[in-house]
């Protein structure tokens, strides 16, 4: 078996990876690389391999920067099988279909504004595109050996780290290799905490926070608490760019487990994503997934995603029409990096407001407006027009759903053995960190893979 590395190696997006085993070509993962418009342009570029070449492709989770270059690759040759777990299977159209959405709407935008001469704007891939690579799609459930390809065993375990992420066992040639994907950290709200792997022969871990430690969640859950707060004292609005799938869910969680003791019912909460009530289905349809506490909260107060004062917005004047709206509301739409989607209208209505309140929730990648407000800029462009950053800008680190440093080194620790291990979706900085550590702990040198770099399982 053979593994070599074409994404997400030495940066934390564009998860792509090869893996030759058994006479067969299949890929783990194929991710949107995300950031500046530098980076996202590279998604442009020729894969390094031939897609018609391929045999199968394993999908880790159903975020973009996993997925999001699947249609492309079905698009230029690709026509095997594509196996995820189910819950990853049910949101892979959804937020495909929402990243095809907004890349016929920048075309379209180009092209309105194209100066003579400039060569016409197309979007990444369509809608039919997304439809064409759907076909391929195959739903597993967790926790069952499944024979992917002649002689390649996969197997999907619990992450984790959103609703269906999945670590991938798999084995072929005798050896077995295991992708993380991306692992969250344990108590995560509403998910089960990442299943123990024991064994194997190569580890491909994930180490985006490698180089820090989160705060305790319930210090993070409190300071929530207090920017509402001080936001309704203020008389503004509080805008939340979060992802899609995971985030925003965990946020209307909180929300209804604190809702008296944060007042929530003197709040307009606005779920401003087209893709919101799709989501919302699928949690309902994958109830099995989550863990007791979430089971409790949607027992016993009102349904995260059906409080009475929520409003799930889906239309573009739905969405227009809470700039109507000038104080007591709570806004959640993508992108989560505020690079893209709803979150640009109203951050381009209110960011400079002083009464408006910017709560980022996530991890901000290099490039994007979002990384440029949290490093203190105090102007974005956005849409082609300059706004001031007004408003006060708050980061809440321990909400992230990928796991620490500590929790990091604790999901490989439990492989007997201590196996080889290459270190993937994570800057330089956070990477040397870990692999220090993991060596100091562990005795073991772990490999930063980069692009084009091929290691034998």
């Amino acid at each position: 078996m053979r593994i070599s590395f074409h994404g997400a190696a030495g940066e934390v997006t564009g998860s792509l990876h090869l893996v030759e085993a058994a006479g067969k070509r299949l890929l783990l993962d194929c991710g949107m690389i995300q950031g500046s418009p530098e980076a996202e342009a590279r998604n442009t570029d020729a894969f390094a391999f031939e897609p018609a070449s391929l045999d199968a492709l394993i999908v880790s989770h159903a975020h973009i920067d996993h997925i999001g270059r699947i249609p492309l690759l079905v698009k230029r040759g690709f026509d095997g099988p594509i196996f995820a777990q189910r819950a990853t299977a049910d949101l892979m159209p959804i937020m495909l279909m929402d990243a095809a959405g907004i890349a016929e709407s920048e075309a379209a935008r180009a092209n309105k504004h194209r100066q003579r001469g400039e060569p016409e704007a197309v979007p990444l891939y369509t809608k039919d595109d997304v439809r064409d690579a759907l076909r391929q799609l195959r739903p597993l459930p967790y926790d069952a050996p499944t024979e992917v390809l002649p002689a390649v065993e996969a197997t999907f375990r619990e992450a984790g780290h959103i609703l269906g992420s999945s670590c991938v066992e798999l084995r072929a040639d005798g050896r077995t290799l295991v992708f993380s994907g991306d692992l969250g950290p344990k108590g995560t709200p509403i998910l089960r905490d990442p299943a123990a792997i024991t064994r194997a022969d190569l580890v491909l871990m994930e180490s985006t926070y490698g180089d820090r430690l989160h705060r305790e969640r319930v210090a993070t859950v409190g300071e929530i608490g207090e920017i509402l707060d001080d936001a309704w004292r203020g008389g503004g609005a509080v805008l939340i760019p979060a992802f899609a799938v995971g985030r925003s869910q965990e946020l209307l969680y909180w929300f209804a487990k604190h809702w008296d003791e944060w007042k929530m019912s003197r709040w307009q909460i606005f779920l401003d994503s087209p893709m919101a009530a799709k989501v919302v289905e699928v949690y309902d349809r994958h109830q099995d997934l989550f863990d007791e506490e979430a089971r409790a909260v949607w027992r016993e107060r009102p349904n995260p995603f059906r409080m009475p004062n929520l409003r799930i917005t889906e239309t573009v004047d739905e969405s227009m029409a809470i700039n109507r709206i000038e104080r007591g509301l709570i806004v959640i739409a993508g992108s989560g990096m505020a690079n893209a989607g709803r979150i640009l209208h109203h951050m381009r209505h209110r960011l400079h407001r002083r009464q408006t309140h910017m709560m980022f929730v996530g991890y901000q990648a290099q490039g994007t407006t979002g990384r440029r407000i949290v490093d203190g800029a105090k102007w974005v462009r956005i849409h082609g027009h300059d706004v001031r950053v007004g408003a006060h800008v708050h980061t809440v680190g321990g909400l992230s759903a990928h796991t620490d440093q500590h929790g990091l080194m604790d999901w490989y620790g439990q492989f007997a053995g201590h196996p080889p291990l290459a270190l993937v979706h994570g800057e330089d900085k956070a990477r040397e960190a870990l692999a220090g550590e993991i060596g100091e702990k562990y005795g073991v040198t772990a490999t930063l893979a980069h692009p084009g770099l091929t290691l034998d399982v």
